[in-house]
């Protein structure tokens, strides 16, 4: 959602303005036009404090209201069937509420007997849908409580605790259990499988992984399987316990995985899936070949490097590797110690046609991920529980492609990919998918 009112609009400037788009159907537009040519003669502004757009906004609300008491009770507001004809109309009770234009002070009608429920702006409530959606979006961006409520304030002057913005915030754990339980596709061609670090304060403040499993589908696309709160024991036993679950709701088979270099973690792969190809990240790899480096050797480890991850073999690979050896090895002997202990997990897409290799080494898949949670976790600094963390991350990777640009995009590139993997895995793609 966007919203855009930072400043007062002069309702002149929009009267004089030639009216470009389609009016909407059921809007009369020159009924529009009258109005804000009467508020510009009242030298009304459109939007801002006691705006044209908060004047129309109560109206339409407190119309809405009156309709909804009229159907309850079954006669129009004055009309002789309703007297003595039990429940009827018993006053009203103002409230503000918060809304896309600011605070706005509505009347809400009663009836005697209590029964009436408005549906537009229900009991107790005080903010409209459009403020909550733009406060999980501006949650889901990195932004903390503080700094949502000072957003709110500024722009609208309305007050909205902190308290307040987390209770809005907090409404979306009932839908991540849901979608964390939710059933799974038969087949996946590839499942990216990672942790993200989190600052979480029990007693004391320690890094907590957030475990992650990304999946590109058969239709090309990708899609998050689940998100899990690791206690920081091993992961390997941790990461088994989650690909159960993954085959529990219906994963029952996996292409490849690609994971980091975890000590016992392609056991556990293999233990849930056995003909899954276990094959570790070039983008770990790299990352962590660079800790070892000096910055001012970075691009040259990874020129160096580049003709290993795109060898046509796997002998042509380990050809280059030594000539990287030869060269860095007595300046890093740790990097190319990284890379020896990480080989045989390393070599396996090496085997494959360029297209799959295209979906398993391509940093946008995971990386894209990890660095709008990153974006969201460091804005927080630490977390109070680990269901605050879980919540800030399900909110980051909730709005990861709001415009659906990326999926469209994965999609067009899919379909050669998905011609590789049905080859080069006899056909188990497309029998999953029947």
């Amino acid at each position: 959602m966007t919203v855009t009112i930072d400043a007062a609009v002069d309702t002149s400037a929009v009267a004089k303005k030639k009216d470009t788009a389609t009016t909407p159907e059921g809007v009369d537009a020159e009924l529009v036009g009258r109005l804000v040519e009467q508020a510009r003669a009242a030298g009304l502004q459109l939007t801002g404090e006691g705006g044209l757009l908060q004047h129309l906004t109560k109206r339409v609300i407190e119309a809405a209201l009156d309709g909804e008491i009229t159907d309850h009770l079954g006669y129009e507001k004055h009309d002789p069937a309703g007297k003595d004809g039990g429940n009827s109309r018993n006053g009203a009770r103002a409230k503000t509420v918060l809304t896309d234009v600011g605070p706005v002070e509505i009347v809400v009608p009663r009836d005697r007997d209590g029964s009436f429920e408005p549906q537009i702006v229900k009991k107790r409530q005080r903010r409209l849908t459009g403020v909550e959606d733009m406060v999980l979006s501006l949650s889901a961006k990195g932004l903390t409580t503080g700094e949502i409520s000072a957003h709110l304030a500024e722009v609208y002057g309305a007050e909205v605790s902190r308290q307040t913005i987390s209770t809005i915030t907090d409404k979306v754990m009932d839908g991540m259990a849901e979608w964390q339980n939710r059933p799974l596709d038969r087949v996946y061609p590839v499942v990216f499988l990672d942790a993200i670090n989190v600052k979480i304060r029990d007693g004391k403040v320690a890094n907590r992984p957030i475990y992650v499993a990304l999946a590109v589908t058969a239709e090309g696309t990708r899609d998050i399987l689940g998100l899990w709160a690791g206690d920081g024991g091993e992961g390997a036993k941790f990461w088994l316990s989650v690909c159960t679950e993954l085959k529990n709701r219906g994963a029952e088979d996996v292409l490849m995985a690609v994971c980091d270099g975890l000590t016992g973690l392609p056991d556990a792969i293999n233990t849930v899936w056995p003909r899954t190809v276990v094959q570790t990240c070039v983008v770990h790899l790299l990352r962590n070949s660079f800790k070892y480096a000096s910055r001012q050797h970075w691009d040259a480890i990874a020129k160096a490097l580049k003709p290993v991850y795109t060898a046509p073999t796997e002998a042509a690979a380990e050809q280059r590797f030594l000539e990287f050896a030869e060269v860095w090895g007595e300046k890093y002997p740790a990097i190319v110690r990284l890379w020896e202990n990480a080989w045989a997990e390393f070599v396996p897409f090496l085997a494959f046609d360029t297209e799959i290799r295209k979906v398993v080494c391509s940093t946008n898949a995971i990386e894209s991920v990890n660095a709008r949670i990153r974006r969201a976790v460091r804005a927080r600094g630490h977390f109070p529980n680990e269901q605050a963390a879980l919540k800030c991350v399900y909110l980051a990777v909730m709005a990861l492609d709001p415009t659906g640009t990326g999926r469209r995009r994965w999609i067009t590139r899919w379909k050669p990919a998905l011609n590789a993997f049905d080859l080069a895995f006899d056909g188990r793609l497309t029998a999953g998918r029947n």
